[in-house]
């Protein structure tokens, strides 16, 4: 086989790549999947009920980059979903993030305006300088209480470890608010695709110049593809052969279940924040699909080190890793690191979107 370029992962990283690849520079693409599937861990389908699920949970577009939503809008129509999320604890719901009317739930108080709010917080807070980690940043902002209540032990169950290990921006990527708004995101676009994610993945890899292998390990098949370029989005530790050592990530399984009503839960997604129940979070599709059902399905999450790469955990044992395995990459003048796990970064759909964009930008620089 003989490609200009080989892109290991059908992911949006590699997907898009793909796609800019072949549409603007009429060149050749070989993609290589390890699933049975392209999308990544974007990838929905239907079920034996006829829900659309997420088969890697949840997964909510938002951005406020307009360039993003237009280049996506080649390939999907969209609707428009405004996510919402409640943590359940001790058996009532609460907003997230935290907001007004969290924080009158959980003090018994009546704010009715911002700055009583800010006020308030400002009592409770604990100032934390410099803040270096994810129980600094939550302290810094609510103070000990709220801090336990919904983030010690969630964050604990999700990763395995106390948020002061790992990085500020593992808690602190959904800010405070202090209005009502409960909203779990407040980006300009929040809209999802008619159709779904692996329709989307589809007609953007519609393209007689990229031809799609499924359900092999890149490395089975590099001595029979002739390459230029290899664009790798898959876990940079796993190219290297582990050299310096195994990257930690989080996994998670998934426990889809369906239940005979008309609905579950009262929002879409509800997570579980007290330490003793076991599972971190429950989805229930339909509420984001906004599909008519007798029945609902929904995905209970099992956090675990065992499972496919989901998370990269970022500690510093793994960022220390990732610096050597970074330097070996740039002596690699025909690899291209993009995604998740090849840059080992927290990346959201519309990040790893516009970081596709931004890479192919630079590609077509150096032509």
């Amino acid at each position: 086989m003989k490609c200009d370029y080989l892109v290991v992962g059908s992911g949006f990283s590699g997907s898009v790549l793909a796609e800019r690849i072949a549409s603007e520079l009429k060149r050749d693409v070989i993609i290589i999947e390890k699933r049975n599937h392209i999308g990544g861990n974007s990838y929905d389908e239907y079920d034996e009920n006829g829900i659309l699920i997420h088969r890697y949970g949840p997964h909510i577009f938002h951005t406020n980059d307009k360039n993003i939503v237009d280049y996506l809008s080649q390939f999907t129509d969209w609707y428009e979903y405004e996510h919402r999320v409640l943590a359940f604890s001790k058996g009532d719901y609460y907003p997230l993030p935290i907001n007004r009317t969290t924080i009158n739930k959980v003090f018994k108080k009546n704010f009715s305006t911002d700055e009583e709010v800010k006020n308030f917080l400002e009592q409770i807070r604990e100032e934390r300088n410099p803040v270096l980690n994810s129980e600094d940043i939550i302290v810094s902002q609510v103070g000990w209480e709220l801090f336990d209540k919904f983030f010690r032990h969630y964050t604990k169950k999700q990763w395995n470890l106390e948020p002061r290990f790992l990085s500020p921006g593992i808690c602190g990527r959904i800010k405070v608010r202090t209005d009502d708004d409960d909203r779990y995101f407040q980006d300009k676009y929040q809209i999802m695709p008619k159709e779904g994610f692996s329709k989307l993945f589809e007609r953007m890899l519609d393209n007689k110049r990229i031809k799609i292998i499924l359900n092999k390990d890149f490395k089975d098949l590099l001595h029979q593809i002739n390459y230029r370029f290899i664009i790798y989005t898959g876990p940079i530790d796993y190219y290297f052969d582990y050299k310096f050592g195994k990257l930690t990530y989080r996994s998670i399984h998934f426990d889809f279940r369906n239940y005979k009503q008309a609905s579950y839960q009262p929002a879409s997604v509800v997570n579980y924040v007290d330490p003793e129940v076991p599972f971190t979070r429950v989805t229930e599709y339909k509420k984001i699909t906004f599909q008519n059902s007798s029945t609902t399905t929904l995905s209970f999450e099992y956090p675990n080190s065992n499972g496919e790469p989901l998370y990269p955990i970022l500690i510093d044992e793994n960022l220390r890793k990732l610096r050597f395995y970074m330097d070996l990459a740039e002596k690699e003048k025909n690899l291209i690191l993009c995604g998740r796990l090849a840059e080992f970064k927290y990346y959201d759909m519309h990040q790893a979107v516009g970081r596709a964009l931004n890479i192919f930008e630079k590609l077509i620089s150096t032509l």
